[in-house]
């Protein structure tokens, strides 16, 4: 075989043998993970936090009886206006016949001793008017007459009062249940024939109506001990009510619980705002409602996902990983500013071209997942 033809196979296999181990050698240092990458972007950031609660009126007057009794006539509805002094409910006393019984014994008695205080005036001042008692021995008796004609005078008045709920002989006065503010009446808890009960040291008493003024209402909420520290008195809030989807209103923060109440392990503080009420929006009473407290908001900064943050395990600083070639990254530690949950702004630590690696997400590769 001429010794050319055999360089020549000689080479051609050479050749092919190299091409073979490149082709290898390439296929085999293709990465066997490709991460993905996003990159950062320019936005307005907003930390808020949503506080659960709900609307009621600012002050809500329970109107008790000044006395036990039976509701005789309810006059109002639920719903309805009034104003203070208005008739809402009359009530029909229904003695205690012991207590009527002392009452009628009391009296008795301060008759007899009228009685017997009139005989001794009399004869004391027919004895006076002849010279034969000094003029301080009459007046002593005098008023020992006068005491008890008061003291009759008081216990026929107890007696009434017992008996019909006035001292006047006429029950208006403390039967009557009126208005004392004006507003509207929220709730009505009694009907005619129950049984009510006046306030006094050891019972707060029934109560007949709620009034309150519907032009002034509050957003009462709970917020956790994490967001309390937070918020300060004036701050805005913006509500949105479960009953009124489309509208929004307005509020003024007003009020922190200085005490928290633990409530399912969590503490909660009570916080209240001043709610701007739209005459033309009928707001009701109890309202459940959600109020959005913007804690701080930055402009057109520069933004990254939370989900691409990763945490040194020994320092918890945040860092993320930056593309500098194919597959290749680089660690890149960051100062964080404003977060909404979502993204978070960057403050120093990154430019606005890098890409960050997606560390939990790979590419696909050869239509699988790596």
């Amino acid at each position: 075989m001429n010794k050319y033809v055999k360089y020549g196979i000689i080479g051609v296999l050479t050749l092919g043998i190299l091409y073979a181990v490149v082709y290898f050698l390439k296929q085999n240092s293709t990465p066997a993970q490709l991460y993905k990458t996003e990159s950062l972007e320019k936005k307005d950031i907003v930390n808020k936090v949503i506080v659960t609660g709900k609307v009621i009126p600012e002050d809500e007057i329970n109107i008790k009886p000044q006395i036990s009794g039976i509701i005789d006539n309810i006059y109002l509805e639920e719903g309805v206006e009034v104003k203070a002094g208005d008739l809402i409910a009359s009530i029909k006393v229904v003695p205690n016949e012991q207590s009527l019984n002392q009452a009628a014994g009391r009296v008795r008695n301060a008759e007899l001793a009228l009685n017997n205080a009139k005989i001794e005036y009399n004869r004391n001042k027919a004895l006076f008017d002849k010279g034969v008692i000094a003029s301080q021995d009459f007046n002593t008796q005098q008023l020992t007459f006068d005491q008890a004609q008061q003291e009759l005078k008081n216990a026929r008045a107890d007696y009434q009062i017992i008996r019909k709920g006035s001292a006047g002989g006429s029950s208006s006065a403390n039967t009557n249940i009126r208005a004392t503010v004006s507003g509207t009446i929220l709730e009505i808890p009694v009907k005619e024939g129950d049984q009510v009960i006046q306030s006094n040291n050891f019972n707060d008493g029934t109560t007949i109506a709620t009034i309150a003024d519907m032009s002034k209402m509050i957003f009462e909420g709970e917020v956790d001990e994490a967001e309390v520290g937070k918020l300060n008195i004036g701050m805005p809030l913006e509500i949105s009510l479960g009953a009124l989807e489309k509208n929004k209103f307005n509020a003024k923060l007003k009020f922190i619980a200085p005490k928290g109440v633990e409530t399912e392990g969590a503490v909660q503080f009570k916080i209240e705002g001043d709610l701007v009420v739209n005459d033309s929006i009928y707001v009701r009473a109890g309202y459940s409602a959600n109020a959005s407290i913007v804690l701080e908001e930055k402009k057109d900064v520069l933004t990254l996902k939370e989900a691409l943050l990763q945490f040194d395990k020994e320092t918890e600083k945040p860092f993320v990983e930056i593309e500098t070639g194919e597959n290749e990254f680089e660690r890149k530690e960051l100062e964080l500013g404003v977060s909404d949950g979502i993204d978070v702004e960057v403050v120093s630590g990154l430019e606005e071209s890098a890409k960050v690696k997606v560390w939990n997400k790979l590419e696909k590769k050869d239509d699988t997942d790596d």
